[in-house]
């Protein structure tokens, strides 16, 4: 039977874990068994320049938190499991553990959780592929745009036809 003080510690785990479950935008874990050192810090320090948490928590304590949030990965928190948590960006998890899985082949994918709901490993995959948030808000403004700056072309071409009638007018005046 583990001390009080163990129990205390786990109990704070659990609860900490459970409020950056909740907060978060996405979540995707991963079983990071075979990466070496230098993979695992390279790993790390990509996710962090994204602005991603990457914690390594025993399942039982990451099921208590799952189940206390809403959710349930029971089936996934078999073997190693590491967690790659964001609160700001949803794409940013998947998007850097899955370029990492490419390029490592220890490191698999298991399962992500976006805005509480469960997605698949295709789910994960799907969601790697997504442009960045930038690109996306850049396509959307260019959409604006578009109709404008045709709106403006139409307008010029009326306008330049106008000019090149009048020169005609004014060439054939001054020839006659």
């Amino acid at each position: 039977m583990p001390s009080n003080k163990i129990l205390e510690q786990k109990k704070q785990v659990v609860t900490d874990l459970t409020e950056k479950i909740k907060s978060a935008q996405s979540i995707v874990l991963a079983d990071y068994r075979g990466l070496t050192v230098e993979q695992d810090t390279e790993l790390r320090n990509a996710l962090r320049k994204a602005g991603v948490e990457y914690k390594v928590v025993k399942n039982t304590l990451t099921s208590l938190a799952m189940k206390e949030s809403g959710i349930e990965l029971d089936d996934f928190l078999t073997g190693p499991t590491a967690m790659a948590i964001s609160s700001s960006d949803a794409v940013a998890p998947a998007k850097v553990l899955s370029e990492f899985a490419k390029k490592f082949d220890k490191l698999e994918l298991k399962v992500g959780v976006v805005e509480g709901k469960v997605i698949d490993l295709e789910g994960v995959k799907a969601l790697a592929e997504l442009p960045s948030r930038e690109v996306l808000i850049a396509k959307v403004l260019g959409g604006f745009n578009a109709p404008i700056s045709g709106f403006v072309n139409v307008l010029n071409g009326n306008m330049r036809g106008l000019v090149v009638a009048l020169n005609a007018i004014a060439e054939q005046k001054a020839n006659a």
